[in-house]
């Protein structure tokens, strides 16, 4: 057997030693349980916005017990709405958002071939952000790096196994006959996550030594990872999925079982180029699928500006530029780089679950609106899919108030 020298053998030291500080830095950002929770509250005013209905009618709703109060603290000051609170106001106020019987559930790759930018941020603050929204929404990581696995607040080197990622379903010899043995609740109750670990990449290997026949069992992988998520999308609104950065066999089956398309991307010249080669190869890919007999619809596809630093003027620049090169398929309003994704990333959080500003209350506040106005964006493609455009919260509360 061939023996490493020194310092490749230092390779295994390193990952070990650093999966010891992802476990620390998890157990410092969580409770000393290690389980991820949500503190996040909302003020009444912040759900009658989110309701799109008056801060009266929330009031009526309690005073007439059809809503219960939120908790006071020791004295006497209201603490705000959780998450499932506000749920059940939906519910209980006719103001949920969910598909109706008749609306296909939308399934939705966040896809770039390119790393660093900033996909997995983009997957899980859309999740998040969805669920505050009102929607029940499934997270696929189906990166072996399993990053959105980190940030929904499981440590994948060390509490998920292999048996609990894509794996048992997608492997040569399967032992899960459909996807929901893998699904996970997480610290939001209308998000659940399927969760990925570095095993994941056992699929790779797999398909690419399956010999003679590699390309039937690639298309019958392309056409089973679709039918499980079909199947497992009935109990949810949207589905996002996460691909590896890569030209891969997983990420062939998640863009053939999409059927809608985010490409994040970075207001850099390289970034810019990068997406171009992606999309020039993805087209061909997608050519010689169909000529395979396996089918690629997409309701939407578009392209999303991930980290935009509007105090760089060459990120102005490059903006123009994609603008003239996409068009309309480019998202007008962009993910700003800010202090508080940055921040809240080190916590393994989103901007989302802060129960309070890091930074200044003024940046969180700043961010917060960019987020919600960036993703409302993809929310309003959503909506448009199911003839359910979205309506204004000011058209909203004046139709309550007549």
């Amino acid at each position: 057997m061939a023996q490493m020298n020194s310092e490749a053998a230092r390779i295994g030291d390193l990952a070990r030693s650093g999966e010891r500080m992802v476990e620390r830095l998890r157990r410092q950002a969580f409770l000393p349980d290690s389980r991820k929770s949500l503190e996040v509250r909302f003020g009444i005013a912040e759900v009658a916005s989110l309701l799109g209905c008056s801060t009266n009618r929330i009031r009526t709703a309690e005073e007439d017990k059809r809503l219960p109060p939120p908790p006071a603290s020791e004295i006497g000051r209201r603490i705000g709405y959780t998450i499932s609170d506000l749920l059940n106001m939906r519910e209980v106020l006719d103001a949920s958002p969910v598909r109706g019987p008749s609306d296909d559930p939308v399934i939705i790759a966040v896809q770039n071939f390119k790393g660093g930018v900033g996909k997995s941020t983009v997957t899980t603050h859309l999740a998040h952000y969805l669920a505050v929204a009102g929607y029940r929404v499934l997270v696929v990581d189906c990166d072996s790096q399993a990053t959105t696995t980190t940030l929904f607040g499981f440590n994948p080197h060390l509490y998920v196994t292999q048996e609990e990622t894509l794996y048992p379903y997608l492997s040569i010899e399967p032992t899960q006959a459909d996807l929901m043995y893998a699904v996970k609740e997480t610290p939001w109750p209308n998000v659940h996550l399927i969760p990925s670990n570095l095993e994941l990449f056992d699929v790779e290997y797999e398909l690419a030594a399956s010999g003679a026949d590699g390309n039937s069992v690639l298309v019958t992988r392309f056409r089973k990872l679709k039918a499980g998520l079909l199947d497992l999308s009935r109990n949810y609104d949207v589905v996002l999925l996460d691909p590896p950065p890569a030209l891969g066999t997983i990420s062939l089956a998640v863009m053939q079982a999409a059927n809608a398309l985010l490409i994040p991307l970075a207001a850099t010249t390289p970034d810019f180029c990068s997406t171009v080669q992606f999309l020039s190869m993805m087209h061909q890919v997608l050519e010689q699928l169909q000529s395979a007999g396996v089918e690629v619809s997409y309701n939407f596809v578009r392209l999303l500006c991930s980290k935009f630093d509007n105090n760089d003027p060459s990120h102005a620049m490059v903006q123009q530029i994609m603008d003239s090169a996409f068009g309309p398929t480019l998202l007008p309003v962009p993910i700003f780089e800010s202090a508080e994704i940055s921040h809240a990333a080190m916590r393994m959080m989103t901007v989302y679950e802060l129960e309070k500003p890091i930074g200044s209350a003024r940046t969180h506040k700043r961010c917060r609106a960019n987020m919600d106005e960036a993703l409302g964006q993809i929310e309003q493609l959503v909506r448009k899919g199911w003839g359910r455009p979205l309506v204004t919260n000011a058209a909203l509360i004046e139709d309550a108030a007549a």
